[in-house]
């Protein structure tokens, strides 16, 4: 993903304000860093940082972690395309959108010990603005399905309490919000294969086999 300049996202992508440059006519990285991180506390102070995003590198490739104040919001795969996912959040929720790294912090620790097989399950709060109705009642079913485990797409429908909603599942979790943290890759057709998965089959497979080998 090709970061804007002095980090910050911006769905209008408004020029930069001026700032130093060095000899060659560049601003000078230090400066940019300065100014994005006063930015940052700013918005944050003054409540106007809607979302703050981070990108984490992951043996599955990596990862966009987008939070509101409520709590995590997004994760990406690099194939749904990082801008095009910010571009979405932009629309659905706010433009008011920066890098700010240390909102995730949290999230980043907690995904970083579930790689290296530390961590069971994700203790993050969590923001459901994403996911409605039918589809949010299957994501709360998710972290039911136990870390190692799978459960078939019929057997979600029936925990959700719609029990020929099999297709429905399978929309839920090719739309998940929150791969990884809430666990759609347990998620598998009723002869024991994979299945499809937002970030794509070897994913799918690497964290199942990541899990079973714990």
């Amino acid at each position: 993903m090709n970061e804007p300049l002095g980090g910050s996202w911006n769905a209008g992508r408004h020029p930069a304000p001026h700032t130093p440059l060095d000899a060659g006519g560049a601003a000078e990285p230090a400066v940019l860093e300065r100014l994005h991180a006063r930015l940052v506390n700013a918005a944050a102070q003054e409540h106007l940082l809607d979302i703050a995003y981070r990108i984490v590198d992951t043996p599955i490739g990596p990862l966009l972690l987008a939070a509101s104040e409520q709590g995590l919001l997004r994760v990406a795969y690099a194939r749904e395309g990082h801008d095009a996912v910010l571009e979405k959040l932009a629309a659905r929720i706010s433009p008011r959108i920066l890098l700010a790294p240390a909102r995730l912090d949290r999230a980043a620790s907690e995904l970083e010990e579930y790689f290296a097989r530390r961590r069971t399950h994700f203790d993050l709060p969590l923001d459901f603005r994403l996911a409605k109705g039918f589809r949010r009642e299957v994501l709360n079913h998710l972290p039911d399905i136990g870390y190692g485990q799978k459960a078939s797409y019929a057997a979600v429908a029936a925990a959700a309490g719609s029990p020929r909603a099999v297709r429905a599942v399978g929309t839920a979790c090719a739309t998940n919000p929150l791969p990884v943290v809430l666990p759609c890759h347990r998620v598998v057709r009723s002869d024991g294969t994979a299945g499809g998965y937002v970030g794509g089959p070897d994913a799918k497979r690497a964290l199942l086999e990541l899990e079973a080998a714990a």
